[in-house]
């Protein structure tokens, strides 16, 4: 019965957010307090949380808004993008995602609430999803196995890199980038190379691999700039020196090209972005890494394997890589603990749902339309520079360039400037023909077009090497065949989600990764095309409701944090704590004191802090805990002191992995900055600290946050993650 005497306050408070969604009650929470002899929150947390940490103010983080004010603030801010067609391509496109899928995968709570699938017995369904996700893979590269995700493109490069100088038996530290691979990949693998001590030479494939012997070779297929290269001699090549050959490759493209597998490729990496995910400014999406069978167990991420269970039936389970870096620790091949499930699982359904014929059938299109444009492009008298090709081309546009440009904004079409005399244009799923007869008007400066689409028939042939043609089956598994209905296909994905356990069903009590149910309001703008449709290359002036998220999202962080700045880059926890030691890393360095490499960890910590400090090019020595898992503060100064001339970092959980806050936090990292050394806090337990204390202020200098902990972002039974890295002003 309601009071009537409540005030209109009480009344407002009593349908907020936090009694909806930051359970428990006021009543539940005076009965854990009676249990626990305190009388209220705050007694508790000065019972737990060391005086010396403690924040006195509250966090400058402007007024609370109802979740009905927030969509609507949201919904303004996502006004301020420009949703344009964007054939700018590099690796990124639009795509129609299914709206089954869209509707009971990608917008539904049994798929992007699940607990990630180390344990197998409540993730049978979301393994199948996985399974589904490597065969694709493994098929449309001609590669025998597939891990189930990376992060994106070029961190699958990096990657294979690494993976490429873990089983070369070749002395070199060389590695060859063909200069026709994404700029972005690029620029990644030269990051992951600095601090693996690796040399990286960019340069034309067609002329060898430089006067270093390299032990791996990158090359993009189709390239960067839409030109189809016959790689095969080049990978011989590259086979008769000793050296591994790693392939970037459009997936789609896969369904017309031969695949790298067929050529003897020994790494094949991507994206399988426009298999059915919107572009999002760039992410989340997933990667895929496939391999030869002799080279698994040297493969970064996860892996889903079949086994047989107690009763002899097929169960899937996660295989040989399984939480690799909590095994190996220091001396893990890689530190990725979160792969993309959720977008992973979005496109192995986008190719049940459309199946060998129906991936073909796309594929063919785009690539009809690609060639119908480059000859009406010649008609008009424009040099098409790229000659095989699929569904990009670079055009010779001259002194034109910016006038073509400017017009094509002006229809709302985004084009690549590749330079002051060359255009970019990469044709997608979405492209119709209208889209291409409104890009030969804007071509066309000089006169109007005298021809019609119609008129144009281009070759029927294929528009690269004959040689090239794909000739072997793929998706051959009835799971893409058996499912061509809508009712099929929904019937399947919820049997699937049948299989799991996840949090619209019960409460999983296994830690903080997705150990909550995140908020509706909260995830409803996910799927607007005002954030899902924007390119990640777009012009800024196109992205300004993005650049105001970006700024209003770093500005809070520092706020809840106590750092001075914030960079949202990293794309999970394992990636922040990498980019985190690079830049300790990069300050020592700048001080002329780059021999620093001595990174103290102890024993209790998170198994990806040790594989991090390794990639990064430290030296891992272990500090001790007690029996409570707390750091061993004797301990940790005396080997402080033993390193004191090369200590670099100390790499601390807080509170602790056992979820502990430790008292002596101030005096362990006044310890570390004595010997000159930094303290890089894993955040991981963000959650416990927001309100009532803040690293940054007590004596951390770079920590990076789980976003999908503290906050909220669809942590789909293993990813994605966000994991983005404060630090103070020094760094």
């Amino acid at each position: 019965m309601t009071d009537s005497r409540r005030s209109l306050n009480d009344l407002e408070q009593s349908d907020d957010f936090i009694c909806r969604h930051i359970g428990p009650s006021v009543s539940e929470q005076a009965d854990m307090l009676a249990a626990l002899g305190l009388q209220s929150l705050e007694q508790l947390a000065d019972k737990v949380v060391p005086a010396g940490i403690r924040t006195g103010a509250p966090l400058a983080l402007g007024s609370p808004r109802t979740e009905s004010e927030v969509l609507r603030d949201l919904k303004a801010i996502g006004e301020r993008n420009t949703a344009m067609k964007s054939l700018i391509g590099m690796g990124y496109y639009n795509c129609h995602t299914p709206t089954v899928i869209q509707r009971n995968i990608l917008e539904n709570p049994a798929w992007y609430t699940a607990y990630t699938p180390y344990q197998p017995e409540i993730s049978q369904g979301r393994l199948e999803a996985l399974l589904n996700f490597q065969t694709m893979v493994s098929d449309l590269t001609g590669m025998e196995i597939a891990n189930a995700s990376l992060l994106d493109e070029a961190t699958a490069a990096a990657e294979a890199m690494a993976m490429c100088l873990r089983l070369t038996e070749m002395e070199s530290r060389v590695f060859f980038v063909s200069q026709d691979c994404h700029p972005q990949t690029i620029a990644v693998v030269r990051t992951r190379a600095k601090a693996a001590d690796v040399k990286i030479i960019v340069g034309d494939h067609r002329h060898g691999f430089g006067h270093e012997r390299a032990f791996g070779v990158l090359l993009q297929y189709p390239a960067s700039n839409g030109e189809i290269y016959d790689y095969r001699d080049a990978v011989a090549a590259a086979h008769a020196t000793g050296a591994l050959v790693t392939i970037a490759a459009d997936l789609l493209s896969l369904t017309l090209l031969e695949p790298p597998g067929e050529f003897e490729a020994d790494v094949v990496v991507g994206t399988t972005q426009r298999f059915g995910m919107p572009l999002g400014y760039g992410g989340p999406h997933a990667a895929y890494l496939a391999t030869k069978q002799e080279f698994v167990r040297a493969m970064p991420g996860r892996l889903v394997g079949v086994s047989l269970d107690s009763h002899g039936n097929p169960a899937y389970r996660l295989a040989i890589q399984t939480r690799e870096q909590h095994i190996r620790r220091e001396k893990a091949t890689s530190n990725i603990c979160t792969s993309q499930v959720l977008p992973a699982v979005v496109a192995g359904m986008y190719a049940v749902y459309h199946g060998p014929t129906g991936l073909k059938t796309i594929a063919e299109r785009i690539h009809r339309l690609t060639a119908v444009f480059a000859a009406g492009l010649r008609k008009l008298d424009f040099e098409v520079k790229t000659k095989n090709f699929f569904d990009t081309i670079f055009v010779a546009t001259g002194t034109s360039t910016e006038t073509i440009h400017a017009a094509t904004l002006k229809q709302k079409i985004n084009l690549r400037q590749v330079d002051r005399s060359t255009l970019g244009v990469s044709l997608d799923e979405t492209t119709t023909r209208a889209d291409v007869e409104v890009l030969w008007n804007i071509f066309a400066t000089k006169a109007p077009i005298d021809f019609k689409l119609t008129e144009i028939e281009p070759d029927l042939t294929h528009h690269f090497p004959p040689a090239l043609r794909r000739t072997t089956p793929y998706l051959t598994h009835p799971v893409f065949h058996n499912h061509r209905s809508e009712t099929q296909m929904l019937r399947y994905m919820r049997a699937l989600a049948d299989k799991d356990l996840a949090l619209d069903r019960a409460m999983i009590p296994l830690g903080s990764c997705t150990m909550k149910l995140n908020a509706t309001t909260e995830m409803i703008p996910i799927t607007w095309d005002a954030f899902g449709a924007i390119h990640p290359f777009a012009p800024q002036d196109q992205a300004q409701g993005y650049q105001q998220l970006i700024r209003e999202l770093e500005t809070m962080l520092c706020a809840i944090t106590g750092f001075d700045a914030v960079s949202l880059q990293p794309n999970s926890g394992a990636q922040g704590e990498y980019a985190g030691l690079l830049a300790i890393r990069a300050f020592h360095a700048n001080r002329g004191e780059a021999h620093r490499n001595i990174c103290l960890i102890p024993s209790s910590a998170h198994g990806t802090n040790p594989a991090s400090a390794h990639m990064a090019g430290f030296d891992v020595v272990v500090v001790a805990c007690d029996e409570a898992g707390n750091v061993d503060v004797d301990d940790l100064t005396a080997k402080a002191k033993r390193h004191s001339a090369n200590l670099a970092a100390l790499m601390i959980t807080y509170p602790s992995t056992h979820g502990v806050f430790e008292m002596a936090i101030r005096d362990i990292c006044e310890v570390i900055h004595h010997h000159g050394g930094q303290v890089y806090i894993d955040g991981a337990n963000m959650n416990a600290l927001v309100g009532l204390a803040k690293p940054g202020k007590f004596g951390g200098d770079v920590c990076h946050l789980n976003l999908h902990k503290t906050f909220c972002i669809p942590h789909g039974g293993g990813g994605p993650g966000v994991g983005p890295i404060a630090v103070r002003a020094h760094l």
